[in-house]
């Protein structure tokens, strides 16, 4: 028969394995949210002239946030890098979604005062791509992470 006792003085009590959360379970939220804020390079570089216009600008700021995701994801070890880059991407696409609709003209066809009166159901499909583009940011950090040594601290 097994008592509970303590252990003795020398030997380190065991610790149970901490059991991550369910539901967004090694998400950063702040980190999701600071990455997706990437999503304004587009309106911004719209409105002052930065960068040109058409696909050079399109190239660079798609370039730019690319390497910001895949950098400060793989090189940082964030856990769960494919679900984290997963969500901003889906997280940007909102984000230029409301921007869009908000401000409209500003170079992004939006559906909101000065757009070009693009079709609303053209949302999914857009969030859709974002998050798969996010996805595939994800495996190529989770990649970073890997041939660096390991995964997530």
């Amino acid at each position: 028969m097994t008592t509970n006792q303590p252990s003795p003085p020398n030997q380190p009590s065991p610790q149970p394995t901490p059991v991550p959360p369910a539901g967004g379970a090694g998400l950063s939220w702040p980190l999701v949210a600071g990455l997706a804020s990437m999503a304004l390079l587009w309106p911004l570089t719209g409105l002052t002239g930065i960068g040109g216009t058409g696909a050079p600008r399109a190239l660079g700021i798609v370039a730019l946030t690319a390497v910001v995701w895949i950098g400060v994801v793989g090189l940082g070890r964030v856990p769960r890098p494919v679900l984290t880059l997963t969500m901003t991407g889906l997280a940007s696409g909102v984000v230029t979604l409301l921007v869009s609709t908000l401000v409209g003209g500003v170079g992004l066809g939006g559906v909101g005062p000065g757009g070009d009166g693009a079709a609303a159901w053209t949302a999914i499909p857009a969030l859709a791509m974002d998050a798969g583009w996010g996805a595939l940011a994800g495996v190529v950090a989770l990649g970073v992470q890997k041939g660096r040594g390991g995964g997530p601290r």
